[in-house]
């Protein structure tokens, strides 16, 4: 099977060993992504809502360098730092997923890369 790095200058380069995504057959596996703005390298985190926000926008952006959307996502892992923002965070993120929401879990963490709020990852399918 076939696996191919994907990568988009509209999405944050990586701050790591890792690719932004891995396409494997019909898959395509989308690494968390947190609030950097591809653009400017700056942390959009002013308030959660904008944070997450930014998030899936950058996740977004990987999905269309790939050819999907959020249409074909089947599974999110969301990462907080603060359980207290999942009800914000789950707001902004059901905007990105109008009808049928893919499978995910929400999961409280005590850190992230960069001291962000919230992390997400994906995975799609290309078929």
């Amino acid at each position: 099977m076939a696996r191919e790095v994907i990568n988009t200058s509209e999405a944050p380069a990586p701050i790591g060993p890792y690719s932004q995504a891995i396409q494997s057959g019909a898959t395509l596996y989308v690494s968390g992504q947190i609030a950097l703005d591809a653009a400017s390298g700056e942390l959009i985190n002013d308030n959660i809502t904008e944070e997450t926000h930014q998030v899936m926008k950058n996740l977004e952006a990987i999905l269309s360098a790939a050819g999907a959307d959020f249409s074909k996502v089947v599974k999110c892992s969301i990462f907080v730092k603060n359980m207290s923002d999942f009800a914000t965070v789950n707001e902004a993120y059901g905007q990105y997923f109008k009808l049928q929401p893919p499978a995910r879990e929400t999961v409280e963490v005590s850190g992230l890369p960069k001291n962000v709020n919230v992390e997400i990852s994906c995975i799609a399918t290309l078929d």
